[in-house]
């Protein structure tokens, strides 16, 4: 049972191996020149003004949140049309309960102001 595992551990080895060879290859031949400007915070061109940890707007979680209701609507509508002679009535029904939840969503984020953009 374990011979099973042997192409699993030789793939990780020759990973692990390209790996370290390639880690290994960027300190030998890299520069390694550290300077003040190269080792400060890049913000868009900018000298930067304010702390790391500063709170995002809400309207970044809020766009995040509308890709991912779009996301899923497409990951589960393809398989849904391939499928759709096989599923018949009931399937349609599935998906139309859950492309309302999705239009709530959708709605909720339009209600927040998430797709004006400022």
């Amino acid at each position: 049972m374990l011979t099973n595992y042997v192409p699993v551990l030789v793939y990780l080895c020759i990973a692990l191996g390209i790996g370290l060879v390639l880690l290994g290859l960027g300190f030998l031949i890299g520069r390694g020149q550290k300077y003040p400007e190269k080792l400060s915070s890049y913000e868009c061109g900018f000298e930067p003004f304010e702390d790391s940890r500063m709170k995002f707007d809400v309207r970044y979680y809020l766009v995040a949140i509308l890709f991912i209701i779009f996301d899923l609507e497409i990951a589960f509508l393809f398989p849904w049309a391939v499928t759709l002679d096989d599923i018949g009535v009931v399937g349609i029904l599935a998906m139309g309960i859950f492309l309302a939840v999705l239009v709530v969503g959708f709605m909720y984020e339009w209600k927040k102001g998430a797709l004006e953009w400022d």
